[in-house]
């Protein structure tokens, strides 16, 4: 093999990669390829297949410590459940009526130690609640799981007690063991790392391909956070190597057996040739093999995978939002906001009264704007400006210049007393509750896109107009006015994606606490 030419750019000593998060420094990577850049492929292949079992066997062991300590973790935590209805049901903790609705529930025999805990190892394993990654943590997993545990020992009692008892038996097993499972799942990591910090057993990854999509990569959270990988540098496919790259793919063998990386990250697109390469070495190595390709992100798409007579086809779509996610929306728009409509009138009637003694001029302000679908909607607002405050912004060029950056001015000196108090609070959106009943807008949602935005919103434009607009949505509660354009851009995006009942749920009750603490107003 050439020996790596001096030229290239090199890291300054003591430093691997500064990627834009942190440094990561480990093992002087330059230092140790210096040795073996006057050895041939051959050899540098033969390193790497040397080196080859110890990588298998950390990841072997690695996986089967994570599963052996989930599964004794997911057996504490059911004895714990069964001892606890146990004691409820047999000593009235609670009282005797709460032991008597308990007994009903889970009479004597229910949740049967042995038994239910191997149907519940059964069913955990089944709906692949210990495979890698985030399934372990699936709610829905772990949902399916205690209700095939539950259904196992169960059926054959169905003959003997009747429908209605095992009926009522197996909803309560099922939810009470769930609700379990998911805190445990939900806690266990956190436990795990106070007794040892998961940087301690990071896998080292080194990334491969163009110095951008390298870095890109190593910023998401599958790799930011160090806690299952560790970034220790990246090898660019191109030619000149990018600044801070160990060096290009030529030297990819020498540079990988130098790292002593057990996981190797292919980023973005490469040629059939440059693949092939990677992979072989990497799996000559025993090293992980990772892909992050560019294609999830692309503007508005949705990558999923799909089997065509046994080939795995990666299909792009745009996100869709089922029509009962709508449906469901629709139902909670019309009774909260017929509920909210109704206790609010008096606020509505003395927030009005209030906007016109302040200033001259009406007291709603109309606004035409994108709705669902591409349709034009009008939404309503109490003022809170200076009457004539479009003429202001055009014939002042400094906020003019702010106003078309963020569609927004921190310091808007068009605002008037009271509309400066009703935005801080958010009060002067609540006009827009008739949208809601209308059917124009819903409480959560995209804030409705103003007539012109859709230039800044590009590819994304349509993906955000599937929804209706919302009086609240994603970014109104991740920091308000405090996030830039683009940050809103892909919290909008990021909503529709996640479009469910649950999540507008969840944003509802943030709402308030947000517009209370008044984080993000300006």
């Amino acid at each position: 093999m050439e020996p790596v030419q001096t030229s290239r750019p090199r890291i300054e000593p003591g430093v691997i990669w500064s990627g834009p998060r942190r440094a990561i420094r480990d093992k002087d990577i330059a230092a140790e390829a210096s040795h073996l850049q006057l050895e041939k492929p051959v050899q540098a292949r033969l390193h790497l297949q040397r080196r080859a079992p110890a990588n298998r066997r950390h990841h072997v062991l690695r996986a089967a410590v994570r599963l052996a300590v989930l599964i004794m973790v997911d057996m504490l935590s059911f004895g714990v459940m069964r001892e606890l209805v146990r004691a409820v049901r047999e000593h009235a903790l609670l009282g005797a009526g709460v032991a008597e609705r308990i007994q009903m529930a889970f009479p004597t025999g229910s949740l049967n130690g042995w038994q239910y805990a191997a149907a519940l190892f059964v069913g955990l394993l089944v709906v692949g609640a210990y495979g890698p990654g985030d399934q372990r943590r699936s709610p829905r997993r772990l949902f399916f799981a205690c209700a095939l545990a539950t259904a196992l020992p169960l059926w054959s009692t169905l003959f003997t007690r009747g429908v209605e008892p095992v009926l009522l038996q197996y909803a309560a097993t099922v939810v009470f063991v769930w609700l379990g499972l998911v805190a445990e799942r939900l806690t266990i990591n956190r436990v795990v790392a106070w007794v040892r910090p998961p940087e301690k057993d990071a896998v080292e990854a080194l990334f491969v391909g163009r110095g951008a999509d390298c870095i890109a990569a190593a910023s998401t959270p599958a790799f930011a956070s160090g806690m299952d990988y560790r970034a220790i540098g990246f090898v660019d496919v191109q030619a000149p190597p990018a600044p801070g790259a160990l060096g290009q793919l030529s030297d990819f063998s020498l540079l990988l057996a130098a790292s002593g990386a057990q996981a190797v990250v292919i980023c973005g697109f490469l040629t059939d040739a440059q693949f092939q390469e990677i992979v072989d070495t990497a799996l000559a190595g025993g090293c992980q093999v990772l892909s992050v390709p560019r294609s999830v992100e692309i503007a508005g798409v949705h990558p999923t995978t799909v089997w065509r007579r046994g080939q795995p086809l990666v299909e792009l779509s745009t996100p869709i939002v089922k029509a009962p996610a709508l449906l469901l929306k629709r139902a909670l728009d019309l009774s909260v906001g017929t509920i909210g409509l109704a206790l609010l009138s008096p606020v509505l009637a003395t927030l009005a009264l209030l906007v016109k003694l302040d200033s001259h001029g009406p007291v709603f302000f109309a606004s035409e704007r994108w709705g669902q679908g591409g349709r034009r909607i009008r939404i309503w607002k109490f003022r809170t400006m200076v009457n004539g405050a479009a003429g202001l912004l055009e014939t002042d060029p400094t906020l003019r210049a702010a106003y078309t950056r963020d569609v927004k001015l921190r310091s808007d000196p068009r605002i008037t007393r009271v509309g400066q108090w009703l935005r801080r609070w958010s009060m002067d959106e609540l006009p827009q509750l008739f949208n809601v009943l209308r059917g124009e807008m819903s409480l959560v949602g995209p804030r409705p896109k103003l007539v012109g935005e859709e230039a800044r919103y590009g590819a994304h434009f349509p993906v955000v107009l599937a929804v209706p607009p919302g009086m609240t949505g994603l970014w109104q509660v991740s920091g308000r006015n405090n996030l830039s354009y683009e940050e809103r851009i892909a919290l909008d995006v990021d909503y529709v994606r996640r479009c469910s009942l649950s999540l507008d749920t969840r944003i509802l009750c943030q709402t308030l606490p947000v517009v209370v603490a008044g984080r993000g107003a300006h």
